[in-house]
C-alpha cells in the first residue's frame, strides 16, 4: 500500500490514474462528510462541493508543497468551495445569532437525539458552523482550523466557545416548556 504522499508524487508525475482513484477513495468519505455537514445535509449541494474541490485540487497538486497535510490542503478547499456556493446562494439568516446574546450559563437538557443537535448546529452563522463542525466532529486543531480558514487560532477558539454556547442555547430552550399555571 502506497502512502498519500507517493500516491500523489506518481499523479503528479505520471498522471496515474490508479493513484489518483486510489487518493479519492482515501480522501474522499471524510470530505463529503464534511461538506455534508457544511451544506447542511444537502446532498446535491455536498456533491457539488467536492466534486469541485478535486477538480481545484488536482489541478493544483503539482504546487502542493507539504506545508500542511494533504487532508488539510484539501480541506481549505472544499471550505473555500462551499463558501463561494453560499455567496452565490446566500441562506436566509434567522435571528438566532441575536438569541444567544446575553445567555451565559444556559443549562442543557438531559436528554436531546442527534437529529436536536445538527438541527442547533445547522442554525449557527457559517463561521461558528465550520469551526464547530471541523473542531468537535472532525478533530482538526485550533492551529489547523486556523490556517484552512485563514483566521487566527484565537478567533477559532473564541468561534467555537460561541457556537457551544449557541447550540446549548438551542438545546436548552428546545426541551423547556412553558409552564402551566
Amino acid at each position: 500500500m502506497y502512502s498519500e504522499k507517493e500516491l500523489t508524487d506518481q499523479f503528479v508525475k505520471s498522471g496515474s490514474e490508479e493513484a489518483f482513484r486510489a487518493l479519492y477513495r482515501l480522501k474522499t468519505p471524510g470530505l463529503y462528510r464534511l461538506a455534508l455537514h457544511l451544506c447542511r445535509q444537502d446532498q446535491y449541494l455536498a456533491e457539488e462541493a467536492v466534486q469541485e474541490m478535486w477538480i481545484i485540487g488536482v489541478r493544483k497538486l503539482k504546487d502542493f508543497q507539504w506545508r500542511s497535510t494533504l487532508q488539510t490542503w484539501l480541506t481549505s478547499i472544499l471550505i473555500n468551495v462551499i463558501r463561494s456556493q453560499q455567496r452565490k446562494h446566500p441562506k436566509q439568516q434567522d435571528d438566532f445569532e441575536k438569541s444567544i446574546q446575553g445567555k451565559e450559563n444556559v443549562e442543557i437538557p438531559a436528554v436531546f437525539t442527534a437529529y436536536d443537535l445538527r438541527e442547533g448546529i445547522s442554525r449557527l452563522p457559517d463561521g461558528y458552523q465550520q469551526v464547530i463542525i471541523l473542531h468537535d466532529i472532525e478533530g482538526y486543531t485550533h492551529k489547523e482550523i486556523g490556517e484552512m480558514l485563514n483566521i487566527n487560532e484565537g478567533t477559532s477558539k473564541s468561534q467555537l466557545f460561541q457556537a457551544r454556547k449557541a447550540v446549548r442555547t438551542y438545546l436548552s430552550e428546545k426541551h423547556i416548556k412553558p409552564h402551566q399555571s
